[in-house]
């Protein structure tokens, strides 16, 4: 995603500065070429030649070394990344105040503009300061909220810098088109969990994560996202509202709760096809749970297949094997838009992978199908081809 791209980072006196030779790694290790620009007051906490080490190019502190750094540095990017961010920057940047190399570069940038504080929870919760954060997002800044934790002073609060994982995935975020922009998309992921007694249940291997890669591109690309998933290990994406549930009851109901907000459904869950019909109160012995009568699961991709007003609807068949008949029968019967075929033997796919290799499947208006061969990809472009294939289908 950011392959091409170059990001300007500007880093200032924090002990979070450290931070930023991470997150300068990162990017370059992600394609993008990184240049960055320190405060003097940075300086105390971290030395340039580190920072030129991560970039793999000088940088730039004085404004008066090269007379027009501020104007080419900030025109050759493509995002200008703030990390960490001082109350005193924010001020600066807020006040149209230009008294540094740093300062005096965000007045002349024009793009993507992402700001990461770091600052003593008493400092980020004075008025000021949320004034001026407020004045900055206005005006399209972006902000990567800082996270809960023990600070460099000893006290708990909220001030620490945001992981780097949360400040690049706000970077990709800006230079991502937002094509899905004004769509509500409801997501489901995960395995669901029946459960047989209180120690007891039984469960798939899904792990999630197409499910999540989907929530984060779609929201990089501009939707609401709502994802309504089972059991994983996965940290929830940023700026996605997640539905945590156990069971396909408590999936079925958050989903039919919140259906008719949404615009394009995407059902990744493997959800479990039964559960006990009487699910014991105390641990059951071995002897006793040798033989369990089982109910049916609610069918969620059937039930939003047959709203009269639904969204459009995308389900996934994972087969053993090139059994893609069975996923073209369900595209049929359960009244989808459109289905993802995936053979989770084949090599690459599958669950518990970061790949995937999938078949789209759609209607034509002459009730044949139509079938989109994906190559071995990363999750995450998987799912944005799957989102290209949707938007192709509603033009």
């Amino acid at each position: 995603m950011l392959k091409g791209k170059t990001i300007l980072v500007g880093i200032t006196g924090s002990v979070a500065a450290y931070k930023a030779v991470d997150l300068i790694r990162r990017l370059r290790d992600a394609g993008a070429t990184v240049k960055a620009i320190m405060t003097d007051k940075s300086k105390n906490f971290i030395t340039p030649l580190s920072v030129s080490l991560a970039c793999g190019a000088p940088v730039a502190a004085d404004m008066f070394e090269e007379p027009f750094s501020h104007i080419d540095g900030p025109a050759q990017a493509d995002v200008f990344v703030v990390a960490p961010a001082t109350a005193n920057s924010i001020g600066k940047f807020a006040g149209g105040i230009a008294d540094d190399l740093l300062s005096t570069s965000f007045l002349v940038f024009r793009g993507g503009f992402v700001l990461a504080p770091a600052m003593n929870w008493r400092m980020y919760e004075h008025p000021v300061v949320k004034k001026n954060l407020a004045s900055l997002l206005s005006q399209g800044a972006v902000l990567v909220e800082p996270q809960r934790g023990t600070l460099a002073c000893g006290e708990e609060g909220v001030g620490k810098m945001a992981g780097v994982d949360a400040i690049i995935e706000a970077i990709i975020a800006v230079v991502t088109p937002k094509d899905l922009s004004g769509e509500h998309i409801l997501i489901t992921a995960g395995p669901t969990r029946e459960p047989i007694d209180p120690v007891r249940f039984f469960s798939n291997r899904s792990s999630g994560k197409m499910g999540y890669a989907f929530a984060r591109v779609a929201r990089r690309r501009g939707a609401v996202v709502t994802l309504v998933s089972g059991p994983t290990a996965i940290s929830a994406p940023e700026g996605v509202d997640v539905v945590r549930v156990e069971t396909a009851s408590e999936m079925y109901s958050a989903v039919m709760g919140r259906i008719d907000t949404a615009s394009i459904a995407v059902m990744t869950a493997a959800v479990s096809d039964f559960c006990v019909a009487e699910q014991r109160s105390e641990k059951a012995d071995k002897a006793d749970i040798a033989l369990l009568k089982l109910d049916r699961t609610p069918d969620i991709l059937a039930a939003v297949g047959a709203l009269s007003r639904r969204p459009f609807t995308v389900g996934f068949a994972a087969e053993t094997g090139a059994r893609i008949e069975r996923a073209e029968r369900k595209l049929i019967s359960k009244g989808a838009d459109m289905i993802v075929f995936n053979d989770v033997l084949a090599e690459g796919a599958g669950f518990e992978t970061d790949t995937n290799v999938v078949t789209i499947i759609t209607r034509n208006a002459d009730a044949t199908c139509q079938k989109e061969y994906l190559p071995l990809s990363h999750k995450e472009a998987v799912a944005s081809a799957i989102i290209d294939s949707i938007i192709a289908r509603r033009a």
